[in-house]
């Protein structure tokens, strides 16, 4: 068999990893230019002149974006707290976790208990980092960095001017369900509801290492 894949096993991985800490990746493009096309309230457009792995020029359009934090809450009942809301490119209500723009030189930490504030009313006594995803790494270089909170207290909510949203309380199985048939899509909700089924049945592949 013509063997055109990488063979990921523990080993390998660890040795790919060590190698492009130290030289770079083999399939990285390099910019040779970048012009901002648009600057929004949020978002920027850029497209940038780029050098192939190859040699070879292209363009890429991409979005700027300061970054989010997420929070997946969960009380001492085994509920979580997922917030509804209608998004205008989808032309569809969702059923996400609380999150939102991070501050420039603001704690994804700092963000994420303020948006679990402002949009469900609940104050955590433990936020826990769970890690980082590139939501969409096709076009934006966005990222989400994601946590649980645990030891909730309701405070009040004071969502932001002109954001429209319900606060769902669920059991953590309904929501997992929810993911497995398809009616939860939101990427950050997903790995976070699933991330957190994993801990909570001792499967989680990073806490066992």
């Amino acid at each position: 068999m013509d063997k055109n894949y990488i063979d990921m096993t523990n080993e390998n991985c660890r040795r790919l990893n060590a190698a492009s800490e130290r030289f770079g990746s083999p399939l990285e493009e390099k910019e040779l230019g970048s012009q901002k096309i648009y600057e929004g309230r949020i978002i920027d457009l850029r497209v940038d002149d780029v050098e192939l792995p190859d040699g070879a020029r292209s363009k890429r359009e991409y979005v700027v974006h300061p970054g989010g934090a997420a929070v997946l809450p969960v009380d001492d009942e085994g509920f979580a707290y997922l917030v509804e809301q209608f998004r205008y490119p989808y032309r569809e209500a969702t059923l996400e976790i609380p999150a939102g723009k991070i501050e420039a030189g603001e704690d994804p930490l700092v963000t994420a208990a303020r948006e679990l504030e402002e949009e469900t009313g609940l104050r955590a006594k433990l936020l826990t980092p769970l890690g980082v995803i590139y939501p969409t790494p096709g076009y934006t270089n966005e990222k989400l960095y994601i946590c649980f909170a645990k030891g909730l207290e309701y405070v009040g909510e004071h969502p932001d001017q002109n954001e429209f949203l319900h606060v769902v309380r669920m059991p953590l199985h309904m929501a997992y369900e929810k993911i497995v048939r398809n009616e939860i899509k939101d990427g950050k909700t997903c790995y976070a509801i699933m991330r957190y089924v994993l801990l909570e049945r001792g499967e989680d592949p990073v806490e066992a290492q």
